[in-house]
């Protein structure tokens, strides 16, 4: 009897030491009061896929009563996309690309936006913080290296939050 619970207890040991053969989801939150309810957050990246690199802009208009606006430029100032997320989280994309067509803003951008900026990211999101206003985003098919490099705290344009404003152009 001694012999067969030291057995078992060391068993149940090892199972514990070992862990689990799957990874916990990662449940990322930003530093409360990190970012501005209302303002302006001017952000650099480096988008990595399929081992290509692109140096990427971004622009993001917050606001407490009209959501985020997510402006994605590169280089040279073209917009690769352009995604407006309301508060109740309907989500309108105003401009796409062919590095970013729609259906992949809907599915990740909108995603990767919502784990760093969001009130209440989902349960798994793949983001670190190595520092101060740096995160990575890492979903293994991509990895987004972001970093904010100014925030300006003041209430923007009502009409950047209007998703039938861009329509009118």
């Amino acid at each position: 009897m001694f012999l067969s619970c030291r057995i078992i207890f060391f068993v149940v040991l090892a199972a514990v030491l070992a862990g689990c053969a799957t990874r916990p989801p990662n449940h990322f939150s930003p530093p409360v009061g990190m970012f501005p309810a209302n303002g302006l957050l001017i952000q650099r990246a480096l988008f990595t896929a399929r081992g290509r690199q692109f140096a990427l802009n971004g622009y993001l208009a917050l606001s407490e009563t009209g959501g985020k606006r997510l402006i994605v430029t590169e280089t040279f100032g073209n917009v690769m996309a352009d995604v407006l997320v309301k508060p109740d989280g309907r989500v309108f994309v105003i401009k796409s690309s062919r590095m970013f067509p729609e259906r992949y803003i809907r599915r990740l951008v909108v995603a990767d936006l919502e784990c760093v900026f969001g009130s209440a990211p989902a349960a798994d999101c793949p983001v670190t913080m190595p520092g101060k206003n740096h995160f990575v985003i890492d979903r293994g098919g991509y990895q987004l290296d972001l970093r904010i490099v100014e925030t300006k705290s003041s209430a923007q344009p009502a009409a950047m939050f209007d998703e039938t404003a861009s329509l009118k152009k």
